[in-house]
Order: C-alpha cells, then sequence, then structure tokens
C-alpha cells in the first residue's frame, strides 16, 4: 500500500514539474516574441510544416465531418421533419466544437508529434547543451518561432474546417435529405453566431499555445537516447490530448455561461 502510494506520488510530483516547466517555457518563449520579425524566416517554415503540409489531411478529415454530422444528425431530425434545419445545425456543432477539437487532434498528430521529436532528438544528442553553452537562448531560437507559428496556424485551420466540414453537409442535405444547396446555405448563415464563432477561434488559439508549449517542453526534456525521444514524442501527443479536452470545456462553460 505504501508502495502504492509512494508511486502515485512520485507521478504526481513528476506532472506537477512538468507543468511548471511547460508554462515556464511558454512564458519566456511569449517574452521573445518582441523579437518575432527578426525570426521570420524560421517562422514562416514552420507555418509551412503546420499549414500547407497538413492541409490536404485536414480537407479530407473536415469534408467527412461534416457528412457525418449532416448524416446522423438528418436522419434523427428527419423523423420529426425538421430536417430543413440541418444546416444550422451542422454550422453550430462545426464552429462551437468540432471544428477547433477537429483542428487540433489533426496538428497534434502532424505537426506536435513532429515538434517533440525534432527538439527531442537535438536533446539527446546534445545540440540543445551546445546552444546553451554558445549563450544562445533556446526559448528564442527554437521555441518561439513553433510556439507562434501553431497560434496562428490553429485558427486558421479552424475556419477551414468549418468551410469545408459545411461544405459536407450540404453534400448530404443535397443527396440523402433532398435539400437544395441555396435552402441549405440559407439557412446555414441564419444560424451563423458571431459569439460562437470567437469563441471557436479563441479555443483554436489557446490550442495552439498549449500543443506547441507542451510538445517543445517534451522534447527538451527527453533523455536516454532513441527511446527516450519515442517516450517524449507520444508522451506529448497525449498530454496535448487532455489538454484541448480540458481547456476545451472550461472555456466552453466560461463564455456561455456569463453569456458573453
Amino acid at each position: 500500500m505504501i508502495e502504492k502510494l509512494d508511486r502515485a506520488g512520485s507521478v504526481l510530483v513528476r506532472n506537477m514539474e512538468f507543468a511548471g516547466f511547460t508554462i515556464l517555457l511558454l512564458l519566456k518563449s511569449l517574452y521573445y516574441f518582441k523579437n518575432i520579425f527578426g525570426k521570420r524566416h524560421e517562422i514562416i517554415k514552420q507555418l509551412y510544416y503546420a499549414g500547407v503540409k497538413t492541409f490536404p489531411v485536414i480537407s479530407i478529415v473536415a469534408l467527412f465531418t461534416g457528412m457525418v454530422l449532416g448524416l446522423q444528425m438528418g436522419i434523427e431530425m428527419k423523423a420529426y421533419h425538421q430536417e430543413i434545419h440541418i444546416g444550422g445545425v451542422v454550422i453550430a456543432t462545426l464552429t462551437r466544437e468540432m471544428a477547433p477539437f477537429t483542428a487540433a487532434i489533426i496538428l497534434i498528430a502532424s505537426v506536435g508529434s513532429a515538434m517533440a521529436a525534432e527538439l527531442g532528438t537535438m536533446k539527446v544528442s546534445e545540440e540543445i547543451d551546445a546552444l546553451e553553452i554558445m549563450s544562445i537562448s533556446v526559448e528564442k531560437y527554437l521555441v518561439m518561432p513553433r510556439i507562434a507559428a501553431l497560434a496562428v496556424m490553429m485558427p486558421v485551420a479552424t475556419v477551414y474546417v468549418n468551410v469545408m466540414g459545411s461544405i459536407g453537409g450540404a453534400v448530404v442535405a443535397k443527396s440523402h435529405l433532398n435539400i437544395s444547396y441555396g435552402l441549405y446555405y440559407h439557412v446555414l448563415l441564419e444560424h451563423l453566431h458571431f459569439k460562437a464563432v470567437y469563441v471557436g477561434l479563441l479555443k483554436a488559439f489557446v490550442f495552439g499555445l498549449g500543443i506547441s508549449s507542451i510538445s517543445c517542453a517534451q522534447g527538451l526534456r527527453a533523455e536516454n537516447g532513441a527511446l527516450g525521444v519515442g517516450r517524449a514524442t507520444r508522451d506529448a501527443v497525449v498530454a496535448s490530448f487532455i489538454m484541448v479536452l480540458i481547456i476545451g470545456y472550461y472555456i466552453t462553460e466560461f463564455f456561455f455561461r456569463f453569456g458573453l
């Protein structure tokens, strides 16, 4: 019993230590945002990896997300002869929850894991130590461009998921519910509320900061060679998933509880 408590306590302390390390890493990187134009070439490169290279996957996932929403909601609404409102249901679901969540999941898997693996490899090969010996700030040189790129790209990806998801819903509405594209988009625009849009974009921005910070922190704490890099990559993905679920819930609760 004592051994189990000791093990649980060690895990708790380790997780709290990592949380503190990640928050400090984020704060230091935000401080170096003042030098963002001096690192614009690195930021553009990270934007390319986080955006252009992931958009084919985002397109497919977002399109079928909208189609699944349209099909599942349409089947239920048709039973009550309310299928005409399917466009409003699809866009409300996308803007409030599904679009930022879908974009976050894709970027965690494709970009966050790559960040953790890249920095983890640099850590175990002692490149990070070499930078520190030369008095080069790791936060300014490596972490800040990645955080800036993902913080920008997450809202962009979220908007794109909204667009592609609504197209997927329109295809299902036309093919399965016999609703014209014009009527579908007319209802969709009537239910497109600014509050839901900005809450979704705020979530995306916070997710971008969180995913990049967690991934970079895990990479910088990697040790024990290739095995440690693999463990850091896995832990970055798991921690980012948990962060997205928890932070997403509390942002939604805050805005809709207080009617902001």
